[in-house]
């Protein structure tokens, strides 16, 4: 497996928002994005993934910014970047860091309201 240590990986995720367009990244209102080793088998399973064969990159919580009310003051959205998934996957540092840009821009379109078919 990979290596990175928890805090490279946490910066690489932050270069990876940084590196949204400026137009979308202003409209990443109340949304919390965070880093956790791995899925829970919960969260495979309400995705309807097989938490003994398949794994996550990454996960949307939340109600697409397509889908909300006019109310300002609901509770964050988060995004989770799942690093051991990652580090598992990747063989190298150059696949991993473009792995983790890939899971941003994609959870990040899953709070723009897009869909698995609508995104890479």
């Amino acid at each position: 497996m990979l290596r990175m240590s928890r805090e490279e990986f946490e910066r690489v995720v932050a270069r990876a928002l940084d590196g949204l367009p400026d137009d979308l990244g202003e409209l990443l209102e109340n949304v919390v994005v965070v880093v956790e080793d791995e899925p829970t088998d919960e969260e495979l399973e309400d995705v309807g993934l097989d938490p003994e064969t398949e794994t996550l990159f990454g996960l949307y919580q939340g109600v697409s910014l397509d889908q909300r009310g006019v109310s300002s003051d609901a509770l964050p959205d988060r995004i989770v970047i799942y690093r051991l998934p990652l580090l598992e996957a990747c063989e190298d540092r150059a696949e991993l860091v473009r792995e983790i840009q890939d899971t941003v821009v994609h959870e990040v379109g899953h709070f723009f309201g897009l869909g698995e078919d609508d995104l890479p």
